[in-house]
């Protein structure tokens, strides 16, 4: 019998032979046991239920594919680079903050509340030995309208007295208290205790409270960091990578609570501070004057310097980060950088430059979590409170907060902040982590400096040479030594798990698994189904015409 040879435009007579067709020419395993088994039905059913079984495990199979797709799972690459690279931005502060002349008079008020609230809980007489008034004030340059701030209307509150409260929870059976001071709303309902289980603490909070109100008493324009104290009377010794540093090398400001404060390579810029080496001797040594003034002693209570070690371009957050340097004391940090490189987009929430953040920043570095997570907070307390914290910087048209004219703002503030802390305002969903990001690993070794038997000449080249003037026996000075433990550092990218060509090639493999078959077997299914489609329309179209040619041969002939 005379084969049929298919022809440029295949029609069939039937479906059963345009599926024998397929059966006995596709490339799918499998299919032409459908043909070959015809005469005996169990098998035929056999191979049809294994067939359809295949295809559901298939695309089972598929489902659990695009689901996982879908989900933009990352995974991350460590990998490790050598190189060149610039030094790390250091911010280093005396822990000694001043005591403005513009509310001096405040002060010494808040100096002598402090002294009798501390009296008044451990029976303590503390005038003699901490509080100190007569300590020289700081005067700010280039304000002469101003005036002295202390004669002005601002009174001291008398509302936030610290109390002695009995600890209720206390399961051991031992009396134990806390202490704190009581905060109401403006309408003098919804009180509440801000207490410590720590005496101390609660006073450092009770006068940092007050400090702030004081403080917010200065004119916003003024730049505190503008007068008359020089690098000098903080940093003896200077060297970096063995040469002396220069003026162009640091940045001043002040911190409310830990004083003057000195950023060294601040921008990043200078090729002067690029690490080639690593090691000791490349690093950045500074010899530091660590002598507490007690301009302000209820503000900080630690002895020593501050350091931190951040980015370029960054605003560093020293109640945050950062740790303390001893007097007396030669320590030396070794650091190790990492850099984190986010995916974002679908694969996660970060932004590369902040610019699509919905947030203002307030801080007019380069952007990082920190500064988000602070600038939305500070927004958030001008919109709920009327004011902003004296600690954060100002939006436009704010001011900072005072309990003369917001009695009510430290109830609101600490509602506030205690939601920012436990994650309940949607800072954290507004401000997302960088892309791209430096970590900084620390390790640090202490060691006496300088010893007895050198201490002698240690001061006298010091009085020489940078002016120092002190007596003390290591009281008053410190050593710090910051360097690159290794010029290599380790890169932790993001990529996807699952990215289009896996996912191809992860189709590719389950159809090959099932069916043991290729790309051109999926081209066969298609046009299967576009056959199926024609060959549908052609016997529609044929039984519409021949219901038409059956409907005019039955209509009868009129005679004429």
């Amino acid at each position: 019998e005379e084969e049929k040879k298919e022809g440029l435009i295949e029609f069939y007579d039937s479906f059963k032979d345009m599926f024998e067709f397929f059966c006995k020419n596709t490339t799918i395993h499998g299919t032409i046991r459908l043909v070959c088994s015809d005469s005996n039905r169990m098998k035929t059913a056999f191979w049809t239920l294994l067939l359809l079984a295949s295809f559901g495990m298939l695309y089972w199979q598929f489902a659990l594919m695009f689901s996982q797709y879908w989900a933009y799972p990352v995974v991350l690459t460590m990998s490790m680079h050598s190189e060149a690279k610039m030094f790390p931005a250091i911010t280093i502060c005396n822990l000694d903050p001043y005591r403005f002349e513009l509310v001096s008079e405040h002060l010494v008020q808040l100096d002598r509340m402090a002294e009798e609230s501390i009296a008044f809980l451990y029976g303590i007489n503390t005038s003699a030995s901490l509080f100190h008034t007569n300590e020289k004030n700081i005067h700010v340059k280039d304000l002469p309208s101003v005036g002295n701030l202390s004669r002005s209307s601002f009174k001291l509150s008398q509302n936030f007295s610290l109390l002695r409260m009995p600890d209720h929870n206390n399961r051991s059976g031992k009396k134990h208290s806390s202490v704190g001071f009581k905060l109401c709303n403006a309408t003098g309902g919804n009180c509440f205790y801000k207490t410590y289980s720590s005496g101390m603490d609660a006073i450092l909070e009770w006068y940092r409270f007050h400090y702030m109100n004081i403080m917010s008493q200065l004119p916003v324009i003024i730049n505190i960091s503008d007068h008359e104290e020089q690098i000098e009377d903080m940093v003896y010794s200077c060297q970096y990578d063995g040469e002396r540093c220069r003026p162009s090398d640091y940045v001043h400001f002040h911190h409310p609570v830990f004083g003057s404060c000195y950023t060294f390579n601040s921008k990043g810029t200078d090729s002067f501070w690029t690490a080639t080496k690593p090691g000791i001797p490349y690093g950045l040594s500074l010899i530091l004057r660590a002598e507490q003034k007690d301009h302000i002693p209820l503000l900080s209570t630690v002895a020593g310097v501050k350091v931190m070690i951040h980015n370029h371009n960054q605003t560093p957050f020293l109640e945050h980060e950062g740790f303390d340097i001893r007097p007396g004391i030669a320590t030396t940090i070794g650091i190790q950088q990492d850099e984190v490189n986010r995916l974002g987009g679908n694969y996660g929430k970060c932004t590369t430059n902040g610019n699509d953040v919905n947030v203002k920043l307030l801080y007019n570095n380069s952007y990082t979590l920190q500064a988000c997570l602070l600038s939305c907070f500070q927004h958030i307390m001008v919109r709920k409170c009327g004011c902003g914290y004296y600690y954060y910087p100002l939006p436009p048209g704010a001011e900072y907060c005072d309990y003369n004219k917001q009695p009510a703002w430290g109830h609101c503030f600490y509602q506030l902040y205690n939601r920012l802390r436990n994650h309940h305002l949607n800072c954290f969903d507004q401000c997302p982590k960088p892309c791209r990001e430096s970590l900084y690993k620390v390790s640090a070794g202490t060691a006496k400096w300088p010893s007895v038997k050198s201490q002698d000449w240690v001061r006298q080249a010091l009085r020489h040479q940078n002016g120092y003037n002190s007596t003390s026996n290591r009281k008053d000075i410190a050593k710090v030594t910051i360097f690159y433990q290794q010029l290599n550092y380790q890169s932790v990218n993001e990529s996807p798990l699952l990215s289009e060509n896996l996912l191809l090639s992860s189709m590719g493999s389950q159809w090959s698994l099932w069916f043991g078959s290729s790309v051109l077997s999926v081209v066969e299914m298609f046009e299967l189904l576009i056959d199926t489609v024609v060959l549908s329309l052609l016997f529609c179209y044929q039984r519409f015409r021949s219901k038409k040619t059956l409907k005019v041969a039955r209509t009868p002939t009129i005679p004429s």
